[in-house]
């Protein structure tokens, strides 16, 4: 099916105008499909010619254009062609839609709980036509008036304010203009809170089945809520144009969230059923605030066209850390940033798959998918920090409020972006944008013990200005803080020459730019032993960070980071360090760049560093003791390898008392003890007879495919390839627990069989979730030359679509780190 392309777009919206949509969608017939109605009003500006509008039923039924019947069999490949136009114009299409059931389009997802099932609208990117009939491109934004016929104990929440005009219809209301990706209708028997603030309506939505979940934490939710109202409002001077303001937490999300205005979408299990610690807690009102700042970028001021995607997913993901730190009182949301978000992206900018912040190709829309990712999102973010380094706050502030103000409801680009920051910073910001925005790597900074500050640009890349800051750290102290603006390929820091051999040396100790950190041999030598006293977060986070960039090129060897894992991690106070650094070690560091000889006495060790900080939170009292003890026992659910432990687990013995009736954690045990080959078939019913959640039942089938016997693996495969009605959740659960478990005598029958069934999955999956689980499916589990041929030849394939290319490209990148790693550390 063809994806429109650029220049199809700007065709069609030089030609037309979309003036209003009237969408009456029927949700109250059978589980598999839906009736939609649309009347579409747009105009044309050269009267007699043609185009086509965007439709994808499971059957058309009527469609006329300005009263003439069209020809249903005339629509191909998703386009509807609507021939002779007149200058004011009137389609109506009549049709049944199928249910999604890989996160796009409007998707249906039964709660095993209480068998009620739940609707909600993913019209990102291009499934709206799974929907509605439309014109389906960003730059062709219109109102929305929207009616829903659902089953009467069913509730129906939307962009525009609901109301029940009569049992089972509803009724939203108009909408201001929207581009089709962001219209959403939510629609099931959800438990609802509400609130109001400054004149706002609010309101949180669950399944029925996490009442109780929702209800506890709703308090803390609105409150977020409202202190990022507050915010946006104090920044720009424009207050929130959407109306009503929900927040739904829906089933099988393949995102975290999506920024529908008026109706904000979040995968549930930000509704935390067991504990929740400080980083989770953390995450979740960050993505609030992330989701919020798309109703200004993005939703107020949309980008043209996909290329220009950076302007809405790079300000959300500044405007969202800085609001955490400023309106949340959070400051150590900045050390989550680059643990979490700064490693993602600086994995996208090793790949062959790197591009530009900005202006990356963006020939049609499903290519623009390959670049939601850790360029658009984390470097974009720390470019607009140095953007502001550059220019000053209050210039950016006043750049950014005119740019919004000047295309209210409509739609930008980067140089109207730019040209708006530079009136405001009186100067052009063209240099800079060449340098930021326009040009793909990360400059790599290093500290000599000479005080030479260097920095090593990528090939062909300009140079990139620099602000920064370089510290020097003994023992607990910090004994140098220097600023530095670097603008040269180096610099003389001052005072970095007299520091003693014992100093620990961070450069970018503050994290204030995009560039990944070399850290010289001295400090890496000591780190073991002395990165637990550096007294600042953000400079532990940058080390981390380091070592970790540096065991993926191959220059630190993973022994090392295993090492200060096992002595610094765990004296570590910030639950964001704690959390991030045990996942890459037990996700990554372990099972994919040690040989497997070495992994069973490397997670030994991790095991033993998590006692070490359970023994930590036995001496921290409260709340915070609870979530050091939660983070302990979470890693060493991953890596622990008693069994008499991980079976009293299960039965809720021994636990720290927080995670007393917690199932999600009790499910990471049972996938501990799967992975060993020591879950039997009576335990594992057992378990899913206790937890008949949605969740329970996907973990349920995570650890049967974590088995490592080549029946469990035959089982899982099959599964994935045979089961039509698996979700776009279940599949990805399945293919995240096939590679675990087994050694490579077990799974390198399956390495060559991936494409094969990947080509199969795309028949019934969108590129959104296939995509996730091609990342997942990719056979870098097997870490040999075999794999690599295995996948060379993956990526030569024709039958795959652009995103699950992309995410098979990234994967073959990790496999060959891992390969490079192996032949220089042995």
């Amino acid at each position: 099916m063809p994806s429109l392309t650029r220049a199809e777009a700007r065709t069609r919206a030089a030609l037309l105008t979309v003036d209003a949509l009237a969408v009456d969608l029927d949700l109250d017939r059978d589980d598999r499909t839906f009736g939609s109605h649309t009347t579409l009003r747009f105009t044309c500006h050269e009267p007699g010619a043609s185009t086509f509008a965007d439709l994808r039923p499971e059957t058309l039924h009527r469609a006329t254009l300005n009263g003439r019947a069209l020809d249903p069999a005339s629509l191909a490949d998703g386009r509807l062609p609507l021939p002779d136009l007149a200058a004011e114009n009137v389609l109506e299409v009549e049709a049944t839609m199928a249910y999604g059931h890989d996160g796009q389009g409007l998707h249906r997802a039964t709660d095993p709980a209480d068998d009620e099932d739940y609707v909600y609208g993913h019209l990102f990117l291009d499934a709206a036509p799974r929907v509605f009939a439309c014109i389906d491109q960003p730059d062709l934004k219109a109102p929305y008036t929207v009616t829903v016929r659902a089953p009467r104990h069913w509730s129906v929440v939307g962009n525009g304010a609901a109301r029940q005009v009569e049992p089972g219809r509803w009724q939203l209301a108009t909408t201001q203009p929207l581009a089709t990706y962001f219209v959403t209708v939510c629609a099931g028997p959800w438990v609802s809170v509400t609130g109001e603030h400054d004149g706002i309506p609010l309101g949180l939505h669950a399944r029925a089945s996490l009442a109780g979940p929702l209800r506890e934490q709703a308090d803390h939710m609105l409150a977020t809520t409202r202190a990022c109202l507050d915010h946006y409002h104090r920044l720009f001077g424009i207050r929130y144009p959407f109306g009503e303001y929900h927040q739904v937490f829906v089933p099988e999300f393949n995102a975290g969230a999506m920024e529908n205005p008026g109706c904000v979408t979040f995968r549930d299990t930000y509704v935390f059923r067991g504990a929740a610690t400080p980083d989770q807690v953390l995450e979740r009102d960050n993505t609030i605030a992330h989701e919020m700042a798309h109703m200004w970028f993005g939703d107020l001021v949309t980008m043209r066209w996909w290329d220009d995607l950076w302007l809405n997913e790079s300000f959300a993901e500044y405007m969202a850390y800085r609001t955490s730190a400023e309106a949340l009182g959070a400051p150590e949301t900045w050390v989550e940033f680059g643990i979490v978000r700064k490693l993602w992206g600086y994995a996208a900018e090793r790949s062959p798959s790197t591009h530009p912040v900005a202006g990356s190709p963006a020939p049609d829309a499903l290519s623009a998918l390959q670049n939601f990712d850790g360029i658009s999102y984390a470097k974009g973010a720390a470019v607009l920090r140095q953007l502001i380094a550059h220019i000053g706050d209050e210039a950016f502030v006043a750049g950014v409020t005119e740019y919004l103000r000047s295309h209210v409801f409509g739609n930008g680009e980067l140089s109207e972006f730019l040209d708006a920051m530079g009136a405001a910073a009186g100067r052009s910001l063209e240099g800079w944008a060449d340098a930021w925005l326009r040009t793909a790597g990360a400059d790599r900074l290093a500290l000599g013990r000479d005080g030479t500050l260097t920095r090593t640009a990528p090939d062909g890349v300009t140079d990139r200005p620099h602000t920064l800051d370089v510290a020097a750290f003994e023992g607990e102290r910090e004994v140098l803080r220097v600023g530095v603006v670097l603008t040269e390929p180096r610099a003389a820091v001052d005072g970095v020459a007299a520091v003693g051999e014992g100093v620990v040396l961070v450069p970018n100790a503050g994290d204030l730019t995009w560039g990944e950190v070399v850290l010289d041999d001295t400090t890496l030598a000591l780190l073991p032993r002395r990165l637990a006293e550096v007294p600042d977060p953000l400079a532990r986070t940058v080390v981390w960070t380091s070592l970790v960039g540096g065991m993926h090129r191959a220059e630190v060897d993973p022994r090392l980071l295993l090492d200060v894992v096992e002595r610094a991690w765990p004296l570590e106070d910030d639950a964001s360090l704690l959390s991030r650094v045990g996942l890459v070690v037990t996700g990554s560091v372990v099972p994919v760049f040690l040989p497997p000889q070495e992994r069973p006495a490397a997670l030994a060790r991790v095991a033993a560093a998590a006692d070490v900080l359970a023994e930590r939170a036995a001496g921290i009292p409260g709340a915070a003791g609870d979530a050091v003890a939660v983070l302990a026992a979470r890693i060493w659910a991953r890596s622990g390898s008693d069994l008499d432990r991980l079976r009293a687990w299960v039965s809720g013995d021994g636990l720290p008392a927080v995670l007393a009736g917690d199932d999600d954690f009790r499910w990471l045990v049972l996938r501990r003890l799967a992975a060993l080959g020591a879950l039997t078939d009576a335990e594992l019913a057992a378990a899913e007879e206790a937890d008949r959640s949605l969740a329970g039942r996907l973990a349920a089938m995570g650890v049967r495919a974590s088995r490592p016997t080549a029946e469990a693996k035959a089982w899982a495969w099959e599964r994935l390839r045979d089961d039509a009605e698996l979700s776009n959740y279940g599949a990805l659960e399945l293919a995240r627990g096939f590679w675990v478990g087994a050694g490579p005598e077990v799974l390198r029958p399956w390495v060559s069989e991936v494409g094969d069934l990947l080509a199969h999955l795309g028949e019934r999956m969108g590129e959104d979730a296939l995509a996730r689980v091609a990342a997942a499916l990719h056979p870098r589990g097997v870490v040999e030359e075999a794999s690599l041929e295995a996948s060379t030849a993956l990526l030569a394939r024709d039958d795959l679509s652009p995103g699950v290319h992309r995410a098979l490209l990234d994967e073959d990148h990790v496999l060959r780190e891992a390969l490079g790693s192996r032949r220089r550390f042995g």
